[in-house]
């Protein structure tokens, strides 16, 4: 029997995630859209929609969902009306009504099965469980003073080299987490430059964890980036080209030599364990040094703040968390088989 698990793809910001999302919706099973802003917002605040037994809260979420200013719906190529009608018609828990913005893209393009990628779902992947709690992680690693170098450059990337740096640390450490927590067929890892050097046995390998055959076409996402990659977004006009290693090693001559040695004091011990070699660059300044440990400690406090307030909201849930859109969900609700005609409206 063919998976329907849902996939995610994660990792730092920069890290390639866009080139990934692009392998994989080249899949003839798979469909992965371009990175929205509704899936996490809409978690935090699921009190206010109520319970998604009920048709008209299902509708009211659904409707913010495709209506709202910042969701990025309109750049899925749906129709509003129908994903609302669809979500009012589905299955009645807050999971089901997210996940059918997914299903209903997959069906655009003709496919049984969907996929989401935003990197900072890193950081999400347990309330990403508790509404798809079949799904499938792959994390996306890329060498951190790349990722650093290329985020500097990033018109949208407000912060300095300080968070830019715990941003990456946070991604692999949160990895390292997940990887010992979640089962060996639910979170797969991989380096980005392990990717672009031989991308036909890597997506190979990445097949046999989704549970997919491999398609060469996959190592051709340049021809799907004209549908699923927004053209206002121009920092991902290398996705409209052939698949490169040269974009390796480009924090040489990107990053200055402060940066390379607070990289390498702070970063240190996780880059070689994941195979990145170290120049051997002086210790770090103790300022800068106090200044990425400042980065941490702000990131890490603003994130147990969010999370102790949801703590509180799991206490008296509005209603069903987890969707019921697949097999797997079904069967973890002890529900039956579903069929997909039965999933959206005719």
């Amino acid at each position: 029997m063919q998976s329907d698990r849902p996939i995610f793809v994660v990792g730092c910001p920069r890290s390639g995630t866009t080139m990934l999302q692009l392998m994989l919706h080249s899949h003839p099973r798979v469909a992965v859209p371009p990175e929205t802003r509704f899936l996490v917002p809409a978690y935090f605040s699921r009190r206010a929609y109520g319970d998604m037994r009920l048709a008209d809260n299902r509708r009211r979420l659904a409707t913010w969902i495709a209506e709202g200013r910042n969701t990025k719906f309109r750049e899925l190529g749906l129709d509003a009306g129908e994903f609302v009608h669809a979500a009012m018609l589905g299955p009645g828990s807050f999971g089901s009504v997210i996940g059918m913005v997914f299903k209903c893209y997959a069906e655009r393009f003709g496919k049984p099965r969907w996929g989401d990628k935003r990197p900072s779902y890193y950081r999400h992947v347990e309330m990403l469980m508790r509404m798809f709690p079949d799904a499938q992680f792959i994390h996306l690693i890329r060498d951190g003073r790349d990722c650093i170098a290329s985020l500097k450059e990033m018109p949208w990337y407000k912060p300095d080299t300080f968070h830019a740096a715990a941003n990456w640390a946070e991604a692999i450490d949160f990895g390292r987490r997940h990887a010992r927590k979640l089962p060996e067929d639910s979170f797969y890892q991989l380096r980005y430059e392990d990717l672009t050097a031989d991308p036909e046995t890597e997506l190979a390998k990445l097949c046999a964890f989704i549970g997919e055959d491999y398609d060469p076409a996959m190592c051709e996402p340049r021809h799907m980036a004209e549908v699923a990659v927004p053209r206002h977004k121009v920092w991902h006009s290398n996705t409209h080209r052939e698949v490169t290693t040269a974009h390796a090693g480009k924090w040489v001559s990107k990053l200055e030599p402060w940066e390379i040695a607070l990289c390498e004091d702070v970063l240190g011990e996780r880059l070689s364990s994941l195979g990145y070699e170290l120049t051997g660059a002086p210790r770090a300044d103790r300022e800068h040094v106090a200044a990425f440990k400042s980065a941490v400690s702000k990131r890490r406090t603003a994130r147990a703040r969010k999370y102790n307030r949801d703590r509180l909201t799991r206490l008296r849930e509005p209603g069903p968390t987890a969707a019921l859109l697949t097999d797997g969900q079904r069967m973890l609700a002890g529900l039956p088989r579903q069929r997909s005609a039965e999933l959206l409206p005719r």
